[in-house]
């Protein structure tokens, strides 16, 4: 929808560039133009959102055809609007007025046609697959480093690491290309917190909170890990007192919000792993959603004094089909 606003509002300022005497009219021309475009966009997408049961079910070209003619009689019903109360812009003419709706209709369906076949299934599984091999050589690279550490000090742990490693991996082998339930990405979060506690002991504190959140939602999988990694290794190691992290998720009406809390050093770290890993899940997180999902990262100063590193995202509540 964003895209769609967007697109409209820019061929009407270009179509006000064209109308007006010179550039210095052409704000002028553009608000009068927003006056009528505007009401007609959300009527259209109003329109076509209440079709849009019957436009699925018919072939790609009729359906095409099909949102072009809506767009047009849209157009032709609010220009008759405007003269019938005599508001501003009632001299647009019912020719105009349907040749603007079905042409802004047709241009950003041939936008979202070019688009689609730019993230074409074939280009997405590839690009999604590449960042995900980004991931497990350096979470392999963290993961045995952190069990070298233990191995000559404290052999029952290492094993104790090995262990919860190996099922780690057999994780790690699933197919990234598809969704998998939310109660099996807390997991293997748990998992991997549980291997860096046995490494940093005490000063890796964890609290979950999960509320109302169904298990099977559907989420992309390696969604979580990357971002805990950055928090331990950036965050609650440098601290001599470690920290407590906070994973908060819960529902709020069709999107599924989860948080990510961690203590930092008061100077920023400036480590590019950081940032990289947060990209990384933030391309991802747009392969799999576009527009509907949305990844922020920001580091925020305590009132009373010290820092911390917050991660907020946000997906649709998908359920996963059995």
């Amino acid at each position: 929808m964003l895209r769609t606003l967007l697109g409209v509002n820019a061929m009407a300022a270009a179509a006000a560039l064209v109308r007006g005497a010179g550039f210095g009219d052409w704000a002028t021309q553009f608000v009068a133009l927003s006056a009528w475009v505007q009401p007609l966009l959300l009527l259209n997408l109003l329109v076509l959102a209440a079709a849009a049961p019957l436009l699925l079910s018919w072939p790609l070209a009729l359906a095409r055809a099909g949102v072009i003619g809506l767009a047009a009689l849209s157009s032709l019903f609010l220009a008759d609007a405007w003269r019938f109360f005599g508001l501003d812009g009632g001299d647009v003419s019912f020719m105009r007025a349907a040749l603007f709706g079905g042409l802004a209709a047709a241009l950003m369906l041939a936008y979202f046609a070019l688009r689609a076949r730019a993230f074409s299934p074939a280009i997405a599984e590839a690009r999604l697959l590449a960042l995900t091999a980004r991931i497990r050589p350096h979470f392999l690279f963290n993961s045995l480093n952190a069990v070298l550490g233990l191995i000559r000090s404290e052999p029952r742990r290492a094993e104790t690491a090995l262990e919860e490693l190996a099922e780690l991996f057999r994780v790690l082998m699933r197919d990234p290309r598809e969704l998998l339930p939310l109660a099996d990405e807390i997991a293997f979060c748990r998992q991997y917190l549980d291997l860096e506690k046995l490494r940093l002991g005490e000063r890796l504190r964890v609290d979950w909170d999960v509320r109302d959140v169904p298990a099977n939602v559907a989420v992309p999988p390696l969604m979580l890990q990357p971002l805990l990694e950055n928090a331990v290794y950036h965050g609650i190691e440098p601290l001599a007192e470690g920290g407590t992290l906070q994973l908060r998720f819960a529902r709020e009406d069709d999107s599924l919000r989860i948080e990510l809390i961690n203590p930092c050093a008061s100077a920023p770290q400036g480590s590019g792993g950081h940032h990289m890993a947060i990209a990384n899940i933030r391309e991802r997180l747009d392969l799999f959603y576009d527009l509907e999902a949305r990844l922020d990262a920001r580091q925020e100063t305590l009132p009373e004094g010290g820092c911390q590193f917050c991660v907020r995202i946000a997906i649709p509540l998908r359920r996963r089909q059995p």
